[in-house]
């Protein structure tokens, strides 16, 4: 199959030959190969034993003879008395009565009819199931080669069905947002093997080491030097790829296998389905995550293994959209940016490496597509709804219509907001600071693209969860360093570890708790456990050497907290001084309020902190008892009702009164409408995800804050469960634009 593969012939040559060989080989007197039209009858497209005159003139209408009766059940069909059956249909433009045992199966691909392939004898036998999983295997083999570009576009081959030609529509989910419309491509990166076993052990284990260096080399490559416009991908991701490339424990199973007498490409193999048979049993999405940069790996190494891998890139076409069973990080970074418009993946999840670095690359993603690389094609049109998580393989008219304006909508608005770079301010002149929740480096390229006035929420737990151990000192300095250097003269806010409840580190201690979101988390483990705390914060200190050092401490729901991880970071400060260390420039220390408890607090803490950040999501949940991530509970809260509008107010003046900063970061930030009210209670400051600053800027230069104050709080007391509805009818008369800010809410 694979000379056949190679040979450089015409459609119809190609097919004629298929044909003999199967003939040749398999030792039948006829084999044929029927393909579908477009108005549902098979076509006789090429023959070995039946008349050649015959070929392209002999058409059956759906259901007809023993073809046909395969192809409606797509199943495959035997018989020694051919001529008997009642389905048979007699041709006799094809010279076949004297072939009376018939054996034919379905060419499927992506569960569709393409065509038969059939086989005939003269002789009256049984035929073996190992003969019709035979012919089963080159239907397969065959699908693939009548849907490639050559026979679809072969002039002999016009009328025939052999692509696809259907709309479909996936619904998935929405991993990184954005509109993309552009052709498929179909990535597969799985490379096999047909040599199993090793001829020459030595010269196998020889192999491998030769290939693990190469492919070791590349990671480096792509970590140190990197490739793109952004400078060098997220080290981050990258870091925790390599630490896959070098697993020991990865490479001493490589190594074992091929000792036991398998081929290099066997052995990698091998561990590869013994990975996926053992983390695919594992309940944490995270370790499942996993799987695919092993995967990936595996991939990687086995092209280092192919004496004809050259390392190229792949070469995509202009509005190239993948479709692909799924990704690793560096695949996604393989591709030309330029060219790649968006990824559509059958498998995947929101906290897969690959999403995290299609989102940090403003790529839209849409993942859990189940059934999408079967249905489309290589060239196919597609449009990706990052928004919504929809995938249209070959679009209708109306559709392409319908997404032609919501792209050039979403293109005016991109344009919009890239004129609000400046500093945002209300009608009234109030000067908002709209700042970026981040946690890649990546991301740090969009700050000034943006026109973010800095970095509000620095999340650093990404680069302790992709580890198997904890981050060396110099490794989490560097991270930290790079951060500060790509935000230049703006300022960037690092909370510490905020591990526990979903979010878990391989290496940190943790434990099946009935509630994880009010057990054992962030500052609780980071005070419990101060090693793994005090390790962060001299980290922190050492690479803000000569800079501004702001550091926040999360989940804080009690005074003492707030003061024992003070008392820890000044501890280290004086370790770092006596050390001989450079110190930051100066310190600013902040504390995420995220708990009622510690709202009710805050005078006994405003003596030892800068400044404040509430961290509305989860303050919400645990003021209303409701998880905002449970559908069935989600909607019992509304920002906008007044028992949530009476304690942000509370905040914001008890802040006011003690001159303390104060922000809002997160979901509730990111609104326009509930930013529009927390710019009118008062606050000056917001940090929200870089997809929302363009939204949310154009809103606030909109609204006047003064006149939605006054509203707010005449309406404060109203017997309401929230004050949403009634502020978007009073529209201008609260001191909002009205259905600009309805639109602006539906964006």
């Amino acid at each position: 199959m694979r000379e056949l593969m190679a040979v450089q012939e015409n459609a119809q040559e190609r097919l004629d030959h298929l044909t003999d060989m199967i003939s040749e080989e398999a030792g039948w007197d006829v084999c044929s190969i029927y393909l579908s039209r477009k108005s549902s009858s098979l076509e006789l497209c090429a023959t070995h034993g039946l008349k050649t005159e015959s070929v392209h003139k002999v058409r059956l209408k759906p259901g007809e003879g023993l073809v046909g009766l395969v192809a409606r059940n797509a199943r495959p069909l035997t018989t020694s008395s051919a001529s008997q059956h009642p389905a048979f249909s007699y041709k006799p433009e094809t010279g076949e009565e004297p072939f009376d045992t018939f054996v034919g199966v379905p060419i499927l691909r992506g569960g569709r009819l393409v065509g038969v392939l059939t086989a005939q004898a003269a002789a009256k036998r049984e035929i073996s199931e190992e003969e019709v999983e035979t012919l089963q295997t080159v239907a397969m083999v065959l699908a693939e080669i009548v849907a490639s570009g050559d026979i679809a576009e072969a002039e002999e081959m016009a009328e025939l069905d052999v692509r696809q030609s259907k709309p479909e529509r996936f619904q998935g989910g929405a991993f990184a947002s954005g509109l993309a419309k552009g052709v498929a491509v179909l990535f597969e990166p799985h490379v096999g093997t047909d040599h199993l076993i090793a001829d020459d052990m030595e010269r196998e284990e020889l192999r491998l080491e030769l290939a693990l260096t190469a492919l070791r080399a590349a990671v480096d490559e792509m970590l140190e030097g990197g490739r793109g416009a952004f400078g060098g991908p997220t080290r981050e991701v990258l870091q925790a790829y390599r630490m896959f490339a070098q697993d020991r424990g990865w490479l001493e199973r490589l190594r074992e296998a091929v000792r036991l007498g398998l081929t290099a490409e066997a052995a990698v193999e091998r561990v590869r389905n013994e990975n996926r048979a053992r983390l695919m049993k594992s309940p944490d999405p995270y370790f499942r995550d996993r799987l695919h940069d092993l995967e990936d790996l595996a991939n990687r190494l086995l092209r280092h293994l192919d004496e004809a891998y050259t390392g190229a890139s792949i070469k995509l076409p202009d509005n190239a959209i993948i479709v692909a069973r799924n990704l690793g990080p560096a695949e996604v970074l393989d591709f030309d940016r330029d060219k790649l418009k968006g990824i559509a993946l059958e498998e995947g999840s929101a906290s897969s490496h690959a999403a995290i670095v299609a989102k940090a690359l403003g790529i839209p993603l849409v993942g859990n597509l189940e059934g999408a690389l079967d249905r489309a094609e290589d060239g196919d049109p597609l449009i990706l709804d990052g928004e919504f998580g929809l995938l249209h393989i070959r679009p209708t008219d109306d559709v392409v219509a319908t997404y032609d304006e919501r792209i050039e909508a979403r293109s005016a608005r991109q344009e919009r907001y890239a004129q609000l770079r400046g500093p945002a301010r209300t009608r009234d002149g109030r000067e908002v600071t709209v700042q970026m929740n981040a946690g890649l480096l990546i991301e740090m390229t969009q700050l000034e693209e943006l026109g973010a006035d800095g970095v509000g929420l620095f999340r650093t737990e990404f680069q302790f969860m992709v580890s198997d151990t904890l981050p060396r000192l110099d490794e989490q300095a560097t991270v930290y360093r790079s951060v500060l250097e790509a935000a230049g003269d703006k300022p960037v806010v690092f909370r510490t570890l905020d591990l526990g409840g979903d979010k878990v580190a391989p290496f940190a201690p943790s434990a099946v708790e009935p509630n994880p979101a009010l057990g054992w988390r962030a500052i609780r483990m980071g005070l419990d456990r101060p090693g793994l705390l005090r390790y962060q914060l001299r980290a922190l200190i050492g690479a803000a050497a000569g800079r501004s050092l702001r550091v926040m401490f999360p989940m804080i729901a009690a005074p003492w907290e707030m003061r024992a991880a003070r008392d820890m970071l000044d501890r280290e400060l004086r370790q770092a001084e006596k050390r001989g260390h450079e110190l930051p420039s100066e310190v600013q220390v902040g504390m995420m309020l995220e708990t009622p408890a510690i709202a009710w607090a805050m005078e006994q803490v405003v003596d030892i902190i800068d400044f404040v950040s509430v961290g509305a999501n989860d303050l919400m949940q645990y003021f209303f008892a409701a998880d905002r991530d449970n559908a069935r509970v989600s909607d019992r809260y509304d920002v906008l009702s007044p028992p949530a509008l009476g304690l942000f107010q509370q905040i914001s003046q008890t802040c006011q009164k003690y001159e303390i900063p104060v922000s809002v970061c997160g979901e509730t930030a990111s609104r326009p409408l509930e930013a529009a009210v927390l710019i009118a209670l008062g606050f000056q400051s917001l940090s929200m995800s870089a997809s929302n600053i363009g939204p949310v800027k154009s809103m606030i230069s909109q609204m006047d804050a003064n006149k939605l104050g006054t509203w707010i709080a005449d309406h404060m007391n109203e017997p309401v469960n929230s004050l949403r509805s009634m502020m978007l009818e009073a529209g201008e008369e609260a001191g909002l634009p009205g259905a600009a800010v309805d639109n602006v809410v539906k964006i």
